[in-house]
């Protein structure tokens, strides 16, 4: 999936790698960092990217690895429970980026090309803690995704017969 990344939205520097925080949540858990979760976690903060669990299956398994469908869906649901992953509610499929040593940060979501811009606004923070005073509300963090269609395919779509411009 094609993503486009600001450069306010570099990484920070956190006090442990993201494998040592997993597992970290899996003893409290009472359960092991596996070898399979072990690579999965490698693979996914290889690089920054948003991805689909069916994207990261065949990037798995084109990278030589063979971890199940079953436990690449079991461990996304667990990075997400333990705030390293975080989960896009697009509009035909659920998406995954860094949560864990990202700023936060909204998005734009293109429905033609699927393409996620990710985008730093002070504005939508100042009027998400606006509001949540005027209703005596502790906001913990916030979900924006502008769904669309970006410059890109705009102008591959653009409108050829003057009736399509109304």
């Amino acid at each position: 999936m094609p993503q486009t990344r600001s450069d306010d939205l570099a990484p920070l520097s956190v006090s442990g790698t993201p494998e040592e925080k997993f597992r970290e949540f899996l003893e409290i858990r009472g359960e092991k960092l596996t070898e399979p979760r072990r690579v999965l976690v490698r693979h996914i903060f290889s690089s920054h990217k948003h991805f689909d669990a069916d994207e990261l299956v065949r990037d798995l398994h084109e990278a030589g690895h063979a971890i199940s469908r079953a436990t690449v869906y079991r461990t996304l649901r667990l990075l997400v429970e333990a705030g390293l992953l975080r989960e896009l509610r697009l509009t035909n499929r659920s998406a995954y980026e860094h949560d864990y040593g990202y700023p936060a940060h909204d998005h734009m979501h293109c429905t033609v090309c699927n393409r996620v811009i990710e985008f730093r606004n002070e504005d939508i923070r100042q009027t998400r803690d606006a509001i949540s005073r005027a209703h005596g509300f502790r906001p913990s963090g916030h979900r924006f995704v502008i769904e669309g269609v970006c410059s890109e395919c705009s102008r591959a779509h653009t409108p050829r017969r003057r009736l399509d411009l109304i």
